[in-house]
C-alpha cells in the first residue's frame, strides 16, 4: 500500500437537489481519488450532507415536515450520487445530523472556548439566509447579496457566541507565506490574502435556539445552536473519526508540520475554506489543510444556472439519457478547472459523438474485431506499466483537461494509424505481419483504457474486459442525433 491520500468536498446543503456544480466537484475529487489510487495510494475519499442552518429550517417548514425527515429524504438523494456518477467504491458519506458528528463539533468548540476564543456578545448584523453568511455593507450591491439577489437581507440582533476571528489575521498571513500553494489557482490566493490583510471581523458562530432550533446544541448552554459554518467545517475532520481515532486523523489528516488534507470547493467558498476553517484550526491546535482547490462555476449560454431562468441542469437526468461516463467526461474534459465555464445541451452532445460515439467507441470497435478475429490469444498488459509524465503532471497540478487531451491524442493517433495502415488488409496477404500490426495496437488501446480509469471507470474496465477477453465490446456509445 502507497501513502495515505485525503481528498474532501464540500457539504452541499440539502435544501434542493444535486444540481450540475456540485456534479463537478465530486467528479473532479473522484478523478483525484482514483488516480491516487492507481497509482498505489491508500485514499480516503469524504464527502456528505450539510443539514443544518437556518434555509433549511424554514424550507421544511414551508413544506410541513419534521425537519429530520426533510433532510433524510435529501441527503438519500446526494448519496445516490455515488451509483449515479460511478463514485470511488471506498467513498465515506458524512452527515451533520451524524451523532458522532455533533459529538466532534462539541468538542472543537470546547477546545476552541479553552483558548478563549469564544466568548458572547450583543450585535446587530445583515445577514444572507442564501450564503449564510454575515454581510458588510461593501459586499452588498444595492443592498442585496450579489450571489442572491433575490433573496432580503436580514438584520439579525441578539446576543450570541462569537469567534475571535480577528485574533488571527497575523497567524493566516503567516500560513500563506509558509504555504505559497496552500490555494489553487494563484488568483484566488491573491484574493484570500487581500480579503484577510484588510482586516479581520470576529464571527458569530452560534443562533437562539428560541428562533432557529435546528442545530448542533451549544456545550453547556440550551439557549443556543451552533452557527451552521461553525458545525459543517468540522465534517473534514470528524468523518476521519476525530477525536477519539488519532491514528486514522493523523494518517490522513496529517500533524502540524506535515498536513495532507486536499479540499475542493467552489469559488463562493473560499473565505469559509482558506480563512475561516485555517483560522478555527489553529484555534483548536490542530493541522491546517495542506491545499484547497477552489473551481469556478457552471453557467449556461453565459448566465448563471437558476431555477427562474429554467437553465439548471439536472445531473441525474443527464446520465438517465447519455450516461455516466459520457457526463463525467464533459465535466473533466470540457470545463475549465479553475474558471467559470459554459454548459449547453449542444455542447454537451457534440463533445459526446466527437469524443466518445465517433472516436473512442468507434476506434475500440474497428480494433477489437480484428483482435477477435485474427489474435489467437488474448493481449496481455501489465497493470503496473509507469504511466506518461504528460498525463501524470497534467493531474498532479489539477488539470484534468489536460489529462484527458492527452489521452485522446493518443486515440486520435491510433485512430490515424489504424487508417493508414491498414491492418485489416494486410492481414489477408501477410498475415504475420498483419497480426503483428494488430497485435500492437490493441496493446495500446489497453493502455489507453487505463489512463481512462480515473476519468471514464465503467468504460475502462470494460474495455480492458474486452480485450483480455479477445473479444468486441458491445456498442459502447450510440451515436446521438
Amino acid at each position: 500500500m502507497g501513502k495515505p491520500f485525503y481528498i474532501t468536498t464540500t457539504l452541499p446543503y440539502v435544501n434542493a437537489d444535486p444540481h450540475i456544480g456540485f456534479a463537478l466537484e465530486i467528479v473532479q475529487a473522484d478523478c483525484l481519488a482514483r488516480y491516487r489510487a492507481l497509482l498505489g495510494d491508500e485514499v480516503f475519499f469524504n464527502t456528505g450532507t450539510d443539514e443544518h442552518g437556518i434555509k433549511i429550517f424554514r424550507k421544511a417548514r414551508e413544506e410541513g415536515k419534521e425537519v429530520q425527515a426533510y433532510v433524510d429524504g435529501f441527503a438519500d438523494r446526494f448519496r445516490n450520487l455515488k451509483e449515479k456518477l460511478d463514485l470511488f467504491p471506498d467513498l465515506h458519506f458524512v452527515r451533520t445530523t451524524d451523532p458522532h458528528h455533533k459529538a466532534a463539533a462539541q468538542e472543537f468548540w470546547r477546545r476552541c472556548l479553552a483558548t478563549g476564543d469564544i466568548y458572547t456578545k450583543s450585535y446587530q448584523v445583515k445577514y444572507c439566509v442564501g450564503c449564510e453568511l454575515e454581510k458588510t455593507d461593501s459586499e452588498l450591491v444595492d443592498g442585496k447579496c450579489p450571489l442572491h439577489p433575490t433573496l432580503e437581507i436580514e438584520l439579525i440582533n441578539e446576543e450570541n457566541y462569537f469567534f475571535r476571528f480577528s485574533k488571527y489575521q497575523t497567524s493566516l498571513l503567516d500560513l500563506y507565506a509558509r504555504r505559497p500553494d496552500l490555494v489553487v489557482p494563484d488568483f484566488r490566493f491573491n484574493e484570500i490574502k487581500s480579503f484577510v490583510a484588510q482586516g479581520l471581523q470576529d464571527f458569530s458562530i452560534s443562533r437562539r435556539k428560541d428562533k432557529m432550533p435546528w442545530g448542533v446544541p451549544v456545550p453547556d448552554d440550551d439557549s443556543q445552536v451552533m452557527y451552521v459554518w461553525f458545525d459543517a467545517l468540522i465534517n473534514y475532520i470528524s468523518t476521519l473519526g476525530w477525536p477519539e481515532d488519532e491514528t486514522t486523523f493523523e494518517k490522513f489528516w496529517g500533524i502540524i508540520p506535515s498536513p495532507k488534507a486536499l479540499q475542493l470547493a467552489g469559488k463562493d467558498n473560499i473565505r469559509q475554506q482558506a480563512a475561516m476553517w485555517q483560522a478555527m484550526l489553529i484555534s483548536a491546535n490542530l493541522p491546517s489543510t495542506r491545499q484547497i482547490l477552489i473551481h469556478g462555476f457552471i453557467t449556461s449560454k453565459g448566465q448563471k444556472m437558476s431555477k427562474s431562468l429554467g437553465n439548471v441542469i439536472d445531473p441525474f437526468a443527464l446520465v438517465d439519457e447519455y450516461g455516466t461516463d459520457a457526463s463525467r467526461l464533459f465535466l473533466l474534459r470540457h470545463i475549465h478547472p479553475f474558471e467559470d465555464s459554459d454548459f449547453t445541451m449542444e455542447k454537451f452532445k457534440e463533445s459526446y459523438n466527437a469524443d466518445l460515439a465517433n472516436g473512442l467507441g468507434n476506434l475500440s470497435a474497428r480494433i477489437l474485431t480484428l483482435a477477435e478475429a485474427n489474435l489467437p490469444v488474448p493481449i496481455v498488459r501489465p497493470e503496473s506499466e509507469a504511466f506518461a509524465a504528460e498525463y501524470t503532471d497534467a493531474l498532479d497540478r489539477y488539470d484534468y483537461n489536460v489529462a484527458c487531451d492527452y489521452v485522446w491524442s493518443l486515440i486520435g493517433q491510433l485512430d490515424k494509424e489504424l487508417t493508414d495502415t491498414k491492418p485489416f488488409t494486410v492481414v489477408k496477404t501477410d498475415p504475420e505481419a498483419g497480426k503483428a500490426m494488430i497485435a500492437g495496437m490493441t496493446k495500446r488501446l489497453y493502455t489507453i483504457a487505463r489512463l481512462l480509469q480515473p476519468i471514464i471507470p465503467a468504460t475502462s474496465d470494460a474495455l480492458k474486459a474486452a480485450i483480455l477477453a479477445n473479444k468486441k465490446p458491445t456498442n459502447l456509445f450510440p451515436r446521438k442525433e
